[in-house]
């Protein structure tokens, strides 16, 4: 969008999937229509002249950032942070990740296939959830729901399917810190305690804290006989097994920036733990990367030793901020891009043959604008016939055979500066 507003620019999205929209279409919790409603901006976007897809392509293996380059007067990627932090503790690497049930129950192809159907254990009434993020807070709410409050949404029907037999009615939510810490957001906590259906429990003291969101927590009321989300607060993991995680008491220190374990350990029996403590980026082929800060190296966008290409949202900053932190932040990585335009810093495309062309050289088939608006109606035209705003497609190849790739979109405007941005 910040590219557009540019005159004389066109755009090529690249993404490894056959479907654009990233987290929106996979990442956001199906009770949450209204965030959703966000792909109508996207669509807006997608309509602008200059603007092209090529999905169903990944970088690093399709193509290579050379290859971009040779074709591209800048290359922009947006790869974000996909990789979750680790649970330093004993028995940690065996528990799944929220990033997991989350793409689980969106249908993302890469959790849908048979083997995903058993990854968790929903017979046991307990589930734990650590970390206390606006991520761990809707896997808590999904696992807590009654699945016949979600068949209206486009949750996937096989997790549609395993929901409606899962045993599951307590999620508790771990936090290391104290309320007046929590990591989720004010909308998320509000929306949670003011649910009829879900009772929602604070193990914690709320005394003396003056903070919108311990407010919110505040609000909470029992709910006999409803399913509940217990949000324990000041306790940390310390071993998981096969019968659940013990759990030690923690102490905040000073400021509350952090928070010591005490001997304090007692046993939370559940069959399923889920991690939820963060995010990481990965490293991206032929470009510099900061293990310790999981990002790309750059000045104000700009790749440190790489001319042209750019980085925006969390592979430039790491995993913090929302919808709008990422709009100011793309706008600072597009004022570099041209300010580098204007400096006669960028390189004319060397290539001849597009993108498209050398990818279908290479025996991959992308999926276009026209291929995505199938796919898009397919899945819309299921969802009417059910009486919900769409049925997923979750397999790759279906996708690519709904969207019927017609011949690659012709540039509107022969003169104007090519952007890659990468998803």
């Amino acid at each position: 969008d910040e590219l557009l507003k540019r005159p004389d620019v066109e755009v090529t999205v690249v993404d490894r999937l056959p479907t654009p929209y990233g987290l929106v279409r996979a990442g956001v919790a199906p009770d949450h229509p209204e965030t959703r409603a966000i792909d109508r901006l996207f669509r807006q976007i997608e309509e602008q002249p200059g603007f092209s897809y090529l999905l169903g392509v990944e970088v690093g293996t399709d193509v290579t950032h050379a290859d971009l380059a040779e074709r591209f007067d800048a290359v922009l990627y947006c790869t974000g942070a996909p990789f979750d932090r680790a649970l330093d503790v004993p028995g940690g690497d065996t528990t799944m990740t929220a990033t997991d049930l989350v793409a689980w129950y969106n249908g993302h192809p890469d959790r849908s296939s048979s083997l995903w159907h058993y990854a968790f254990d929903l017979s046991h009434e307990r589930a734990v959830v650590v970390g206390n993020g606006n991520v761990a807070l809707d896997v808590a709410r999904i696992l807590a729901t009654d699945p016949t409050l979600l068949e209206a949404s486009d949750v996937a029907d096989h997790a549609l399917a395993a929901l409606r037999s899962s045993a599951v009615r307590e999620v508790v939510v771990i936090a290391r810190r104290g309320p007046a810490q929590s990591a989720f957001t004010l909308p998320e906590i509000t929306g949670l305690v003011g649910r009829d259906d879900l009772e929602v429990v604070v193990e914690g003291d709320l005394d003396g804290l003056d903070d919108p969101k311990v407010d919110a927590l505040r609000t909470a009321r029992p709910r006999p006989g409803a399913r509940r989300i217990v949000l324990r607060y000041l306790s940390a993991p310390v071993r998981v097994h096969e019968r659940g995680v013990d759990v030690a008491r923690t102490e905040l220190v000073a400021d509350g920036s952090r928070a010591v374990l005490t001997d304090d350990v007692t046993t939370i029996e559940a069959g399923l733990v889920l991690r939820a403590v963060g995010y990481r980026g990965r490293p991206l082929p032929d470009l510099p990367f900061d293990v310790a800060t999981g990002t790309v190296p750059h000045d104000h966008g700009s790749v440190d030793g790489v001319p042209g290409t750019y980085v925006a949202g969390w592979i430039k900053r790491g995993p913090s901020g929302f919808i709008g932190t990422n709009k100011s932040d793309a706008a600072e990585t597009v004022d570099r891009l041209f300010a580098d335009l204007n400096a006669g810093l960028l390189t004319a495309p060397t290539a001849r043959d597009s993108l498209a062309a050398l990818v279908r050289s290479r025996g991959v088939t992308p999926v276009d604008l026209d291929g995505w608006r199938r796919i898009d109606v397919h899945e819309r035209r299921r969802g009417l016939v059910e009486g919900r705003p769409r049925v997923r497609l979750t397999d790759v190849d279906e996708m690519r055979a709904t969207a019927a790739v017609s011949a690659p979109v012709r540039r509107r405007r022969p003169r104007a500066r090519r952007v890659a941005w990468g998803a």
